[in-house]
């Protein structure tokens, strides 16, 4: 399976940009442009989606506002998460702003190995689970990411990333830290690893 790096590589050489020039720039903030626009038809709308909607290995983006907020040294109020497990008041991600953007592409790609197929369309999904994650070391990018959100807490509708944009979400500046700044959380990560 070709790793993000060359899935990237390929989609600008189909678009006849060359790597590595300003012109390559504008191609990548054209993509990113593209994702921004993601408007209602991937917005959870209904109320019981929203407790329930997150699908193991899929990506999303939302708001959320932690339980303990006070006790914790930070936190991401925008997270960007792959689901791992489900639980019945929440569940079990990979919150991926806790890396840098280097580090997020190497887990992503490491996580490739787990899809269910290579068509990058809505039947596309990781396969994951908490011991899987654990129990292979070279996974260990994992471990500053795992976090536990409650649904209760998710404070506004959730934006499913299409999986043919997924590297592209790696690359957005959208991370909301509280209680520290995003190089700080990435260094305590770095060293966690």
């Amino acid at each position: 399976m070709a790793n993000v790096l060359d899935r990237l590589s390929k989609q600008m050489s189909q678009a006849g940009v060359q790597q590595r020039t300003a012109k390559a720039r504008t191609w990548l903030r054209n993509k990113v442009s593209e994702l921004r626009a993601v408007r209602r038809n991937t917005i959870v709308k209904d109320k019981n989606r929203e407790t329930t909607g997150f699908y193991p290995g899929r990506l999303y983006f939302y708001f959320y506002d932690p339980k303990t907020k006070d006790k914790l040294p930070y936190y991401d109020r925008f997270p960007l998460v792959i689901p791992v497990e489900r639980y019945k008041d929440g569940f079990l991600g990979l919150n991926l702003h806790y890396l840098p953007v280097k580090y997020r592409i190497i887990l992503l790609d490491k996580l490739y190995d787990t899809l269910n197929n290579e068509r990058f369309d809505e039947t596309t999904k990781m396969q994951l689970s908490y011991d899987l994650l654990a129990g292979a070391a070279r996974y260990e990018e994992f471990k500053p990411c795992l976090k536990r959100y409650l649904n209760s807490h998710i404070a506004s509708g959730l934006i499913e990333i299409e999986p043919s944009n997924w590297e592209i979400a790696l690359f957005l500046p959208v991370e909301m830290f509280v209680g520290a700044t995003k190089e700080q959380v990435h260094r305590d990560s770095l060293e966690m690893i």
